[in-house]
């Protein structure tokens, strides 16, 4: 969901300015800082921007550089006069010492420096065109969001084949953890002098015992998952909720085959899987 776009055109001497950045949030969350002459347009522009923008944390700005030179401010020269006159007067009568910068006192009292004009009205005409760069500032971002989207799915399309691989690398340990199960427990009986056992009894046991480590279905769900992290993002945007829930399942069925995995090989694979499904849940915060 992050991203960046800005805009600009000319129109009259002046140059129409819009930026929209985005970060990541779970809704919209838009604030805008208008020039005063488009102030009136506020809504329209937020609308503009909620269309398009589903979700992200977005900052949106519309201002105005002048090109041309602009007429200094006129400073009332009769006021000055009259404020120079009325503190000596005063200085005089109060026996206030006078200041050693006039000028500098003057130049901060109300009304020197003012200027009568009207403020001007927005035409349609300059609003069309700040209105065109309105979209093409929000285009831009898209634009960006759909190129970090792009890297994104490559990225989650390598964790997802790592995830396989490691998946698929347990396999040979599973019939290695078997023997070596039977084998403990067939030793540490040994180990015990005049015991009497019911191998039958003991056979069943190591059946119902080995089951439990069974990690067949975990195995089987993690891999439909994966599938379906794949296939959900091919039905393009607003899945990004949808990626986050798979991604925990995912992690369930990991942290499943870890505890079952009582074997030092097996766990050091659930460990790999582990930090490529991290680096996933990191990254689908971008996704919208």
């Amino acid at each position: 969901m992050t991203g960046y776009g800005k805009a600009s055109a000319e129109f009259q001497g002046k140059k129409i300015i819009a930026e929209a950045k985005s970060l990541n949030s779970k809704a919209l969350d838009l604030s805008t800082h208008i020039a005063p002459l488009y102030r009136e347009k506020e809504m329209e522009v937020r609308a503009m921007v909620t269309q398009t923008l589903e979700r992200g944390k977005v900052e949106f700005n519309l201002w105005i550089e002048q090109l041309e030179q602009v007429d200094a401010c006129p400073i009332n020269a009769e006021l000055v006069a009259a404020y120079y006159r009325q503190m000596q007067e005063i200085s005089s009568k109060c026996g206030i010492p006078e200041p050693d910068d006039y000028w500098h006192t003057i130049m901060r009292m109300p009304d020197v420096l003012s200027r009568n004009e009207a403020q001007p009205e927005l035409s349609d005409e300059e609003w069309q065109v700040a209105k065109g760069v309105v979209q093409q500032a929000i285009d831009s971002l898209m634009a960006f969001r759909r190129q970090e989207g792009e890297a994104l799915q490559r990225k989650f399309e390598e964790k997802l084949d790592n995830i396989a691989a490691l998946l698929a690398s347990i396999e040979p340990y599973e019939k290695q953890r078997v023997e070596k199960i039977r084998q403990r427990i067939t030793d540490a009986l040994a180990s015990i002098p005049d015991v009497e056992y019911d191998r039958n009894r003991l056979e069943q046991e190591m059946i119902y015992y080995i089951e439990k480590l069974d990690i067949n279905e975990e195995k089987q769900r993690l891999a439909n998952h994966l599938e379906y992290f794949r296939k959900t993002m091919e039905e393009g945007h607003g899945q990004g909720k949808k990626l986050g829930f798979i991604a925990q399942e995912m992690g369930r069925e990991i942290n499943t085959t870890g505890s079952k995995s009582n074997l030092a090989e097996m766990q050091n694979i659930v460990v790999k899987m582990k930090d490529e499904l991290e680096q996933i849940k990191e990254q689908v915060l971008n996704v919208m």
